[in-house]
This record gives structure tokens, sequence and C-alpha cells, in this order.
């Protein structure tokens, strides 16, 4: 994270102060001061005690006077009222709420993977939270991760997970890698459509850059894809949205294989191709009514794009009343042009084959470079 230095002043007087020591200089009180400058009495008696704020028209008066330019008044008040603001925010910072808030978060892991800077007191972890998701208070990002306050924008609510605040932190960074990243055409669903053959490739292969060449392929298609290192808490493995009117797909590396990676991988490609723009789906959470149904697609999407229903008909067929052994998957893998792992995954979940099955050795570690 880039760092800029700040200037932040540890005290700024009001220029009633000032005032006042350029009146005893002048030797005038400030019945004249006032007849002077055209001002009631009363409204330079507050500017003098600090109860008021002094405003350009006065600024300019007093310039004539005092003979101190009306720049110099307005930036002495305009330094004060910084000075108040910063001490507002400060009491905000060691607030019991914001600090309560603060603590919710894996900032360590944070800390450590680059996203926020590395510190142990609690009001600059609360500080450096609150940049990070560039908002003010806590309640700021309750409107935005809990109580959907940009509905007309897009739909997201983490209120019925287990850790929001994960999670959130987690979308945040993907919203700022994406910042950064820019595709080599306009986003089309042609593009994305034509460039799957290419992405089944990858998953046939599994080549050690094959993060780096879907990159390349989502780029080509308009896509920004993001991968993000899983932090605690944060038991997501995908997420498709659209951000600055492109389509966006983050990926974790949260179970490490291959065939939980490509499922996720175009179960969110199925959410782009068949669904909103204002949606935001997380894939491992829990949804309702119309959402749930719509995960039910991306699913099925998935599914079909990795081993379609006719495919997966003749594969029951094929491993029926036979041993289940490693070379009978490479050979259904080659058969079906893709990787062991999808075989074996898409039979452990017909129920062909146990969860911890020791044909799990033929899948691959999903690793990429963040």
């Amino acid at each position: 994270m880039e760092q800029k230095m700040k200037f932040k002043a540890v005290y700024a007087f009001h220029p009633g102060i000032t005032l006042r020591e350029k009146l005893e200089e002048m030797r005038m009180s400030v019945k004249e001061f006032a007849v002077r400058t055209s001002k009631p009495e009363k409204t330079i008696n507050a500017v003098l005690m600090g109860d008021s704020s002094l405003t350009p028209d006065m600024a300019v008066a007093f310039e004539q006077i005092t003979l101190i330019p009306a720049h110099m008044w307005l930036n002495l008040q305009r330094n004060y009222d910084e000075y108040l603001a910063r001490r507002k925010r400060e009491s905000i910072l060691e607030d019991e709420v914001t600090i309560s808030w603060a603590k919710c978060f894996p900032y360590s892991m944070m800390a450590k993977l680059g996203w926020v800077p590395a510190t142990r007191n609690v009001s600059e972890k609360a500080e450096n939270l609150l940049a990070f998701f560039r908002i003010t208070t806590v309640s700021a990002w309750e409107n935005l991760f809990l109580n959907q306050a940009l509905k007309s924008e897009f739909r997201l609510s983490l209120s019925s997970t287990k850790d929001p605040h994960s999670i959130s932190a987690w979308l945040r960074q993907g919203e700022i890698l994406a910042e950064n990243i820019k595709t080599k055409n306009a986003y089309s669903d042609e593009l994305l459509k034509k460039s799957i053959p290419q992405m089944l490739n990858l998953v046939r292969s599994q080549p050690d850059d094959f993060a780096l060449q879907l990159s390349e392929l989502c780029s080509e298609a308009g896509v920004k894809l993001i991968y993000i290192s899983h932090i605690s808490h944060a038991p997501v493995n995908g997420c498709a949205r659209w951000i600055d009117n492109s389509p966006c797909i983050q990926m974790t590396d949260r179970q490490k294989r291959n065939d939980i990676f490509w499922f996720s991988f175009f179960h969110e490609i199925g959410h782009i191709l068949l669904h909103g723009k204002k949606d935001v789906f997380l894939e491992d959470k829990e949804y309702l009514d119309l959402q749930k149904e719509k995960e039910k697609e991306a699913d099925g999407f998935a599914s079909y794009v990795l081993l379609n229903k006719t495919m997966e008909e003749h594969l029951i067929v094929d491993v029926y009343g036979k041993q289940m052994t490693a070379d009978l998957m490479i050979c259904l893998a080659r058969k079906y042009q893709t990787h062991p792992a999808i075989i074996i995954g898409r039979l452990q979940h017909l129920g062909y084959l146990p969860q911890n099955s020791g044909l799990n050795n033929l899948k691959v570690a999903v690793c990429f470079n963040h």
C-alpha cells in the first residue's frame, strides 16, 4: 500500500487570538475596530473569544484596518477549522465502538499481505482500516456492507455471513486491485464465450503459469480477473461483480485444489453471462429466493462447461462396476479431454467416490502470484 505523508497540525490558534494581539499592537479598542470595519461589536467580540468563525467578508474588512492580507486571516481560520475536525476525528478513532470494530478484522494477516500498514496500536489500526475502506465511520461500513445503503448501485449484504468483517476486507482489496487493471478489450458476452474453449485447455493441461494465461484470456474478453490470498474467517472461493462497468472475477487460493478452483471460476463466469450487473455474487454465501436460484444457475453452468450432462451420463457408465484406480481416472480424463481432478471431483459430487478418496492425490495444488 502506497503511503503518503500527511501534515497534521499539533495545535492551531483561532484567528481571534491574532486579532487580539494586533489590536493591542495598534492600541485600538474593540469598539473602535468594530466601527472602522462596519461590523457589530458583538460580532468582533465573538471572534476574539473564539466563539465565531471569521468569514471571507470579515477577512477583507480586517485587511483594511490591520494591513494583514485577507488570505492570511482565512488561512488562520482554515487551519483552525481543520485542527478541530482532526481532533473530532481522533475522538472517533478512540471511541469504544470504533475500537471494537477494528478488533474484528484479521489485521495482522492483512498487514502481512500488504493491505494495511503494520501496527500494534489499536487506534492506528482503526484509522488504517477506515482509510482502507475509504470511509469515515463504522456506521458507513455498516451501511455499505450490511444495510445495503447503495442498493440502487449494487446488491450486497453480508449481514447473514458468519464474519462480514473479513469478507468485506477481502472484497475491498479486490476493488483496490481492480482499479489498476486495464483489459485488452471492452467486455462482450461473445468474446467471453469464445474464450471458454481456451480456458478449458488450461483446465486439461494445468500448466504452472495457468494463472497468468487465464488472466490474459479474461482480459481479451474484457473481464478483470483478480487473484487474492485467502484470509482468516473469509470462507469464500470466488466472487463475481461489476466494477466501473467492467465485469470482475475475484478468486482466492482458499481450497488450494484445481478441481474446486475451476468449478468456482466457471461458476463466476456463469454469473457474468447469465445475471445482472447490480448483483454481487459471493460463492459459499447462503442466499434466499431469487438469489439462491441464480446460484443454482451458475452451478449448472460450471458443471455443464467442465463436464456436460451427456459426458456425465457416459462417465457413470464408464466407471460402473469397475475398480476406481488412478490409471482409470487418467484414462477417463483423456477421453473427456479434461484433467483427472475434474473427473474425480464429479464422481465425488455424484457419490461414486468418497471425499477423502486416495485418488485426491491426482488433484493439483493451485498456486498463483498475488
